[in-house]
This record gives C-alpha cells, structure tokens and sequence, in this order.
C-alpha cells in the first residue's frame, strides 16, 4: 500500500550559547534601568528603545496657519510662498494703518469729546460784512442776549476770529433780538446759516446750522481740532425781512476742558 507523506514539523530554534558575558558598561534603559552595551539599540532585558530621537521644536504661532504649517526643506518652493504671503500681510497692514489713521484719530477725539467737559473760548476779533446801525458785529459776541448783530439783508457774514488754535466741540446761537417771545416774533430772526470753520492748516470745514425758530439756546456739536477762525453766513430767515434787520443775539464758542 503506499505511504501518505507524513506533516511537516518545523525545526526547534536552536538556542545559542553565550560564551562571553555582556558587558554593562553602558547607559541604563530608560524604562527599567537595566545597564546596556553602549552599541545596543535595545534594551537586553525589556526590549525598550534606548536612543530616542529629539521632539521637533513646536512651530511659532503664525506657522500654525495653513499654507504657512507646512514643514519644507530648504530651497523648496514652499519656502519661497510662505515668505511671499508674509511679504503681502505687511504690506497690507502698512495701507491699512495708513489708511485707518485719520478714521481712528477721529474716533479717539469724539470719544474724548463725549467724556471730557467744556469751557468758553473768547474771541479775539469779530467783524461782520454788512451792520444795521446800532448792532455791530461785537453784539453777537458780548455775552448779552438782548442786544445783538443785525444786518439789512441775507448773505451778510460774521467772522469770529481766535488767539491760539483749539478744539471746536460745540457752539451755541441765540437768534432773534431777545428771548422774549413778543420781542422775538416781532423782529427778522436767521432760521439757516452756513459755518466755515478754518483751522491753523488753512483748511475750511464747512457746515450748514438749521436754527429753530424760537427763542432761547441752540446747540450745535462740532468735533474741529486747530481751529483758528469761524465765519457765519445767514442764507434764510423768517418774519419782518427787508423791514428790519435780520438779528443774531449771541453766538458762543466751546472747547474741550
């Protein structure tokens, strides 16, 4: 009968004798302290890795933005794109703070303005293109409401000139002759003017006052820094125009205290 092939049996290892004993002069493993030959990638008794490689070093916080988290060697075109993105960001926040430099000090200003108090600025000067007789132009600016500055017709202007430059903040008008309700109905009162505000520049503001028509104080905000002179022309006006003189009581100017 024949013989059926008999099942493979794989060999014994065959253990190697030591002949000579190991060493351990070398660095203890770093996870069970056994000494090992200075040559031993491994540890002879736990297995562990004895060298370990150093972490790399953590990236700055602007590498952590894609494209610029890619590790590149050197003189790959990645390097070159990083470098080329970081080029544009500053340029472009050199335009931008160009730019937003005048927006900001605005803001910076108005918030002051807010915060801050106020006090009176005296004028130095006042003079006036046109005058009805017995209202000059210092009546606008004397401190007294029942006197005032009147001209025969529209278009007349008032310029208010100052010792050293400030911060306009505000100016309030008082128009008519007098705060008397009677009085004041009775005579030709300006009800829009427009405000040229020059500073030490030599540049001019220009802003249009819609007045109420009625007696008392009217405020008016400005936010103007350097301002050297203030000129009001009266373009329209209510009651008796032509009949009498269009009359302005005060007009005071306010800077940050």
């Amino acid at each position: 009968m024949p013989v059926q092939p008999a099942k493979p049996v794989a060999q014994r290892p065959v253990v190697r004798p030591v002949t000579v004993e190991e060493t351990p002069d070398g660095p203890p493993c770093p996870a069970c302290g056994t000494p090992n030959r200075p040559d031993r990638q491994f540890c002879r008794r736990c297995a562990a890795r004895l060298r370990t490689t150093a972490p790399a070093a953590a990236l700055p916080w602007w590498r952590t933005i894609w494209p610029l988290r890619r590790r590149v060697g050197n003189g790959s075109d990645g390097r070159w794109l990083r470098r080329t993105l970081l080029l544009l960001v500053v340029a472009g926040l050199l335009v931008a703070g160009f730019l937003l430099v005048p927006a900001g000090r605005y803001v910076v200003e108005d918030v002051r303005d807010k915060l801050g108090g106020t006090a009176a600025v005296g004028t130095a000067d006042v003079t006036a293109s046109a005058e009805a007789p017995g209202h000059p132009a210092t009546a606008a600016t004397d401190g007294i409401t029942n006197t005032y500055w009147g001209t025969p017709a529209l278009d007349a202007s008032l310029t208010c000139t100052f010792h050293d430059p400030f911060r306009l903040v505000g100016v309030v008008v008082h128009t008519g002759a007098s705060k008397e309700p009677e009085v004041f109905r009775r005579t030709a009162r300006p009800t829009r003017a427009e405000l040229r505000v020059t500073t030490a520049d030599g540049d001019v503001d220009t802003r249009t006052l819609t007045f109420d028509d009625r007696p008392g104080r009217q405020e008016f905000r400005m936010g103007i820094s350097d301002v050297v002179s203030v000129q009001l022309i009266l373009r329209d006006a209510a009651g008796p125009v032509g009949e009498q003189p269009i009359a302005l009581g005060e007009v005071e100017f306010f800077r940050r205290s």
